[in-house]
């Protein structure tokens, strides 16, 4: 049978218990679309564990015959975040020993992992740094690193850490390229400081970008000595770095 734990709030404003009237309450539950203080709720034995430590967490919980989830409403993000959990103080106390007798171990386990991790990081990093040096070889390789490294940068959300990015979609690859160029060779970032819409901006810059992927994609014997991403950005429709 699943378990269903009982929701505390963190209120945001001042509260008092519809049934005690004591307050303000730093945590409650809602009943009947009221406030109810932890005491009244028979909740108040428990005593605070803030997130942070999965192993203490996940063993206090185990160690707890009656726990429950803290929770505080974001507003910037519209949505209750977790805070922690409420827990027996002897679950705790129990929780805490175990960690104390297996932490040397754990923090063994949390570094091979960490190093496991940095290898597949490096190893998505150098693939995508040779696709696109496939799809634009006149492109500069030292370029090509610097692009790969941003868009595959862990927990960054950008292309490589995407489902396309990490199956070389053809399309994928091309927009981290893209993006690098609309942002180091072209003034759209000057144009952003100016004022002026995201959109419009794309738009003026965007002979820019083609030009640029244009001289990338000719093979290095076809392209001769001509760079990737040639002059200075001045005007408009000329290819060449700005200050980012």
């Amino acid at each position: 049978m699943d378990l269903v734990a009982p929701v505390v709030v963190e209120p945001l404003r001042r509260r008092r218990c519809s049934e005690c009237r004591q307050g303000p309450l730093e945590r409650m539950i809602v009943e009947y679309g009221r406030p109810v203080c932890l005491d009244c709720a028979d909740l108040g034995h428990l005593v605070f564990l803030r997130r942070g430590d999965t192993a203490l967490t996940r063993r206090a919980r185990e160690h707890s015959a009656l726990w429950a989830v803290v929770v505080r409403h974001n507003r910037r993000r519209t949505r209750y975040e977790r805070q922690g959990l409420l827990v027996e103080e002897a679950a705790l106390a129990l929780a805490e020993t175990a960690c104390l007798a297996d932490a040397e171990a754990r923090a063994r386990r949390r570094a091979r992992d960490a190093e496991r991790r940095a290898v597949r990081d490096a190893a998505i990093t150098e693939t995508l740094r040779a696709e696109i040096l496939r799809l634009f070889p006149a492109m500069p390789p030292e370029r090509a690193a610097e692009i790969a490294a941003h868009a595959s940068a862990k927990g960054s959300g950008r292309v490589g850490r995407t489902a396309a990015g990490r199956a070389l979609d053809r399309g994928a690859v091309t927009a981290a390229v893209r993006a690098s160029i609309r942002h180091v060779d072209t003034p759209y970032d000057s144009l952003l400081m100016r004022g002026v819409p995201r959109h419009q901006a794309r738009t003026r810059v965007s002979p820019v970008i083609e030009t640029v992927l244009r001289s990338w994609r000719v093979p290095p014997a076809v392209h001769g000595n001509a760079p990737g991403a040639t002059g200075t950005a001045g005007a408009e429709g000329t290819p060449g770095r700005t200050d980012r």
